[in-house]
């Protein structure tokens, strides 16, 4: 699938749920309304239109949420994607989860053919992760990380970059993964959906954050690729490797390769606009499975050549984007 601008598409992310059992002060508001559960695809319609990708040329697919792994009957969708790593389809089949229910589900993930996945953590202090995720349990997700590693699973983590609440723990972090065997990503804060916090007060320019960590490590920049958007690079003294996603401060849009579904079937060409196709009602039309492929080449032709993302103190609090994360898939 080549989008209007050249580029070629063949990584989708899938949002399985909008659904969390956490509440990240950046991502949501405490007191959240989720969507019905008949306006969220089936998991057979997730695995119908992940397979149809599949055969236009996605060679790389990641399950998201909210917390993908909340998901009722979860492991079905994963054992089934995981036929087209075996048949040689699928290059790669990987989550990002919040690690809340990896020591439940490490081993079966393994078992399907998933080989890393990303963990969302933000902090090594319990009291602050308690404080930044609202429902979170620290001791838990460490459990869960441990699960993972132990059944095989290779591991990054993705770090959030918060000024004033874990721009001081930065240090801590990245020794920790190095430590651990894993390599780290830090993000800046994206303005989609309402939250109870000011983003802007948050914002955290990432260009500030390397300027922080190369005091104290060795950084040299690597070729290492996941094929997601992040800048890696070596460091020095653990061996290991630290991301930068930048949406705002240096988009990396000109060699955005993915699309994003929905948990209700909504196709999103770009995290960072509204327009998107609607694959549900295609599908659960007359004839649905015949119009899907055309449905998918329409919407890839309008694939954007980048994104809206502003953070910005005079937009009266409104979100750039108004979806929050959680639907679209992190």
């Amino acid at each position: 699938m080549i989008d209007p601008f050249g580029r070629e598409v063949n990584y989708l992310r899938v949002s399985v749920t909008d659904r969390c059992d956490f509440r990240c002060k950046y991502c949501m508001s405490e007191n959240m309304t989720f969507l019905p559960k008949k306006d969220v695809l089936s998991l057979e319609e997730l695995e119908l239109v992940s397979a149809a990708f599949i055969r236009k040329g996605v060679r790389k697919l990641r399950i998201t949420g909210g917390e993908p792994l909340v998901r009722k009957g979860i492991m079905e969708l994963f054992r089934n994607l995981g036929l087209y790593i075996k048949s040689g389809e699928l290059d790669e089949l990987t989550l990002t989860t919040n690690g809340s229910q990896l020591s439940k589900y490490a081993g079966e993930l393994y078992e399907a053919g998933v080989r890393r996945l990303n963990v969302s953590l933000d902090t090594l202090d319990p009291y602050r992760f308690q404080d930044i995720t609202r429902w979170g349990n620290f001791e838990k997700v460490m459990v869960g990380i441990k699960a993972a590693q132990d059944a095989g699973l290779k591991i990054k983590i993705n770090t959030v970059a918060v000024r004033g609440f874990n721009d001081m723990e930065v240090d801590d972090l990245i020794a920790w993964v190095g430590r651990e065997g894993m390599d780290i990503t830090f993000i800046e804060t994206m303005p989609m959906g309402a939250i109870d916090e000011q983003r802007s007060d948050q914002f955290l320019p990432l260009s500030e954050l390397k300027e922080q960590i190369s005091k104290n490590w060795t950084l040299t920049a690597s070729e290492y690729r996941t094929g997601g958007p992040s800048d890696y690079f070596e460091v020095s003294e653990t061996g290991g490797r630290i991301g930068f996603i930048t949406p705002l401060t240096h988009n990396f849009c000109e060699s955005c390769n993915r699309v994003r579904l929905t948990c209700t079937g909504m196709l999103y060409m770009c995290l960072g606009q509204q327009d998107n196709a609607d694959l549900k009602s295609v599908i659960r039309s007359e004839n649905g499975l015949e119009k899907l492929d055309a449905a998918i080449d329409e919407a890839i032709g309008r694939k954007p050549k980048g994104h809206d993302f502003v953070i910005d103190r005079d937009s009266d609090g409104q979100p750039a984007v108004p979806r929050h994360m959680s639907v679209t898939g992190g």
